[in-house]
């Protein structure tokens, strides 16, 4: 098990490293594991006649539920707990080994030849991964500021696409092995602990991170707008939902609009790991971008970069389209989560879990109401082809929408000077 490295000058940059990578793998487990697994095991469950397409509806529905519960429930802990006077302390490190073992449990618990409970599950494995999501967040960042490594946090937002590309590669080795899909979910579950014991020592229960120099200078540059960052974060979070809505229409629907449009081709199952793979290169990519200016307008720009993945598909529907979408689609997808945590950071440095968990219900409400529109367009549209290309123009049409609001926010909240990360 990895131990957290000793304090001192010559450990600085290993710790900061262990930092970054303990929540890359906290993030694989809960998101790649938790919350995607499920996207490359449908089509097993599909063909082992275990569920079909309405019963999986209802779990993707369930999973999405229990984030959006577990996001509320991030964001009104402090309210909670200050009128619940008898609930012991919150600490971030046991609610984050919590979760962690919470998952692996749920995961493994999907192999279980028992369908009644497995809406149960995905509702609680979306819980868990949104409570580890939001504290691994603030805890790692936390971190990171102290060790003035903040750019570092791009690193572990490669966990989601490493959990991306691991369950969509192996789940296409199963298929052609001719696995089970509850063989899947109990390897899933098992490689969810392995993963858990190798950072357990990192999530120590330490002492909060005192802020650095660094974080109470910009923190007194920020101070004349402090009376103004309620209603700039309601906003950000307004924007932060849209980015939802727009990645899960396609991200649910695209693999589908591609099997129609290349019957047969032995590249379908390739466009998730490519996804996948994509947000990893975009958070590698974050976490080397030194950023001189106001991230608002590198938010937008991440914005505009998915909604151009989304236009490529519709615009070219062919295999390069489709892999070049599905690539551009990726890229952006946790750069926009590190860069808007930093900000709810910024915004609430005294209760960032609360900021976090706010901007993660309102993506998780954009999740929830995505899937729904579609079928609603699907079934007032002449064909399913044009149904479907009108869900992702209107995807790529709400994250454009998010791009302006970022770049309105710039001109309502101006800042006299961002320091550079």
């Amino acid at each position: 098990m990895v131990q957290p490295p000793a304090e001192g000058p010559a450990q600085t940059e290993a710790g900061r490293w262990a930092v970054a990578l303990a929540g890359a793998v906290a993030l694989a487990v809960a998101m790649g594991i938790g919350r995607f697994a499920f996207t490359p095991l449908l089509p097993m469950m599909l063909d082992d006649r275990v569920i079909d397409l309405q019963g999986a509806s209802w779990l993707a529905t369930a999973n999405y539920f229990g984030y959006l519960v577990g996001a509320l429930l991030c964001t009104f802990q402090p309210w909670i707990w200050s009128r619940l006077r008898a609930l012991p302390a919150v600490q971030a490190p046991a609610l984050i080994r919590a979760g962690l073992v919470a998952t692996g449990l749920l995961t493994v618990g999907m192999a279980l030849p028992a369908p009644t409970l497995w809406p149960a599950l995905r509702f609680a494995a979306g819980v868990a991964s949104a409570v580890v999501f939001v504290f691994t967040s603030g805890w790692c960042l936390a971190q990171l500021a102290r060790l003035e490594a903040t750019a570092l946090g791009g690193v572990m937002y490669t966990g989601p696409g490493a959990g991306i590309v691991a369950s969509g590669l192996f789940a296409s080795a199963m298929v052609a092995w001719h696995w089970r899909a509850a063989t899947g979910w109990l390897i899933f579950g098992v490689l969810a602990w392995l993963l858990t014991a190798a950072v357990w020592g990192i999530f120590g229960r330490g002492a909060s991170p005192r802020p650095s120099a660094q974080a109470h200078a910009a923190a007194g540059a920020d101070s004349p707008q402090r009376a103004h960052s309620r209603g700039e974060l309601a906003i950000m979070a307004v924007a932060y939902g849209l980015a939802g809505f727009g990645y899960i229409i396609s991200a649910t629907f695209l693999p589908v609009i591609a099997r129609q449009a290349l019957p047969g081709s032995a590249w379908l199952d390739m466009f998730w790991p490519i996804f996948g793979a994509g947000v990893i290169v975009g958070a590698l990519l974050s976490a080397r971008w030194h950023v001189r200016g106001d991230l608002r307008f590198v938010l937008a720009a991440c914005y505009v970069v998915q909604a151009l993945g989304i236009a490529v598909g519709v615009w070219s529907p062919t295999l390069v389209g489709f892999a070049f979408g599905s690539l551009l689609l990726g890229l952006p997808f946790t750069a926009i989560t590190f860069f808007a945590m930093r900000e709810a950071r910024r915004l609430r440095p005294a209760a960032p879990a609360s900021a976090m968990g706010l901007l993660t219900a309102l993506y998780g409400i954009g999740q929830i109401v995505g899937p729904p529109l579609v079928a609603w367009l699907l079934k007032r549209s002449p064909s399913p082809g044009q149904g479907f290309a009108l869900s992702l123009q209107v995807a790529a049409a709400a994250l454009v929408a998010g791009a302006a609001v970022y770049v309105s926010m710039v001109r309502a909240y101006p800042r006299a000077r961002v320091a550079a990360n």
